[in-house]
């Protein structure tokens, strides 16, 4: 029975910001519970060393390159990726952007960039195939949120507001996809400090890395591993109860 609940084999996973960071860990970690999995991303060279490590692990991968910020793109996107695997029934929005510019530094370009990758493409992207879903009568969606999306850094106006808008959005995509018996679960994932591209600056200063460490309950920043399990229980069965959820996953950093 836990075998079943969690197992992903026959299922295929669509997965944003696939070529490093957390959306790279969500993707191996999919492909590892036995989904085949679809990485995209816009960079090549490093979405291809993703899915040489998949494929070394002995999963099921295939990659499309793509810029999320077209979004007229994204059918085009959708219809690639189900030609590989057939149509994606979990869908992981990893992709996003945070430039960490001052307030008074923001340009209405910048503002708009900020807020079409990382809260516009997740609703259009996960629109398009939710009719899959709904014919198959099952499907999860899994968004990444922040810790801004209930609490304001400096210089980040804009990645503050669009995820907070991810945690409002994981809200309304699940109530108007998750009625009606679909099967369809909309859920987000709120990490703490985890290294990535986007705070590598950080992990290099050793005291502000502790000070942060201390703020969490367990004692330490996030590990990649940590992704692991909080990924698996919502891309599969067993969180088929589970919709509209924001889960941080900080170490008790927020709860403190």
């Amino acid at each position: 029975m836990i075998q079943k609940l969690f197992s992903l084999e026959g299922n295929v996973a669509l997965v944003t910001g696939a070529s490093s960071g957390i959306g790279r860990a969500m993707g191996c970690y999919l492909a590892s519970a036995g989904a085949a999995v679809v990485l995209v991303a816009r960079r090549e060279a490093p979405l291809k060393d993703a899915v040489d490590q998949i494929v070394h692990d002995g999963g099921k991968v295939a990659m499309v390159t793509a810029d999320l910020g077209c979004l007229e793109e994204l059918p085009q996107l959708v219809e690639k990726a189900d030609s590989l695997f057939g149509h994606p029934d979990i869908l992981v929005n990893a992709a996003g952007i945070n430039l960490r510019e001052p307030w008074d530094a923001i340009s209405l370009e910048s503002w708009q960039k900020t807020l079409n990758v990382n809260l516009t493409v997740p609703f259009f992207l996960a629109r398009l195939l939710i009719p899959a879903m709904k014919e198959k009568g099952w499907g999860k969606i899994i968004n990444i949120a922040s810790l801004q999306s209930v609490r304001a850094f400096p210089n980040s106006c804009a990645y503050g507001a669009s995820k907070g808008g991810v945690m409002q959005l994981t809200r309304a995509m699940a109530e108007s996809w998750s009625s009606d018996a679909s099967g369809i679960t909309c859920n987000a994932i709120a990490p703490g400090f985890f290294k990535t591209e986007l705070t590598e600056g950080l992990f290099e200063d050793k005291k502000k890395l502790n000070a942060l460490a201390r703020q969490t309950m367990i004692g330490r920043t996030g590990e990649m591993k940590d992704l692991s399990g909080l990924t698996i229980f919502l891309a599969s069965h067993a969180s088929d109860y589970v919709t509209g959820q924001t889960i941080f996953l900080d170490g008790g950093w927020t709860a403190k």
